[in-house]
């Protein structure tokens, strides 16, 4: 793992200013989206991803110069020793922790008669793993200082389960689940917790698929226009715009043409 190149300060102002937040998943996609859309709203923003060329390509877009302070650490979020890696360098570098942006993600569309154990079994990781050990890692300095919220990227299909994508419904499920849990037993201690359930977006996610049968019967576009991630990015920072006493617990971003 690396640092990237880490901006001079100065005064910052937004809505965000001067909190520090780690976003997960930002290489490409919702995750580069929420970061530069954070950058824009003041915070300083430590982005990870396993790709450090696209993440340094994301930071050279992120709006710090005289603004606030970024940070790239190449992270895998499979890997509990990473993320613990991620979140102390973004503490000793920018400091404690207000923000949790949990973007990773992989998507396989694949029927489950087929067989693609290898699909379904990084979807876990990747999707359950991935957030547990990014929240095991930032909640307890959150509960200590009496202040965080943990925002993580789900999906309409942690509502409702989709054809050919069975195995990412149930991590989204998942996610959903454990979001609940966490909001219900934080309550009271000043931890805020946020899914955010895009639908289409316009991500590479889709090329992920082997599954050339899943893909067309399920995956094909309906024509509608789908969302782009900055969309998704805009439901990001209106959950963590709210005043302190307000906790916006669930947003369900669809694309017009596609309601569930």
């Amino acid at each position: 793992m690396d640092n990237g190149s880490l901006e001079n300060a100065s005064p910052v102002s937004g809505a965000l200013a001067d909190r520090v937040a780690i976003v997960a998943g930002a290489s490409s996609g919702i995750g580069a989206a929420v970061a530069r859309a954070l950058a824009r709203e003041g915070a300083h923003v430590a982005i990870a991803a396993r790709r450090k060329p696209e993440l340094l390509a994301v930071q050279e877009s992120l709006e710090v110069g005289g603004r606030t302070r970024s940070l790239v650490v190449t992270t895998d979020v499979t890997d509990r020793e990473q993320v613990r890696r991620l979140v102390a360098l973004a503490e000793d570098e920018l400091g404690p922790v207000d923000i949790l942006v949990n973007c990773a993600g992989v998507m396989y569309y694949t029927l489950m008669k087929n067989l693609h154990e290898d699909d379904w079994e990084r979807t876990v990781d990747v999707l359950c793993k991935g957030m547990l050990n990014c929240v095991g890692a930032t909640l307890g300095g959150m509960l200590a200082r009496g202040r965080g919220h943990i925002v993580t990227i789900s999906s309409d299909a942690g509502r409702k389960v989709f054809p050919g994508l069975a195995v990412y419904s149930g991590g989204k499920f998942f996610v959903e689940a454990v979001s609940q849990g966490l909001r219900l037993e934080t309550a009271g201690t000043g931890v805020k917790v946020t899914t955010v359930q895009p639908g289409n977006v316009a991500t590479g996610l889709l090329g992920m698929s082997r599954d050339r049968e899943a893909l067309e019967e399920y995956g094909q576009p309906t024509g509608a226009r789908v969302l782009d991630p900055e969309d998704v990015a805009t439901s990001v920072v209106h959950a963590l715009k709210q005043p302190e006493h307000v906790s916006v617990n669930e947003v369900l971003v669809e694309p017009r043409d596609e309601p569930v």
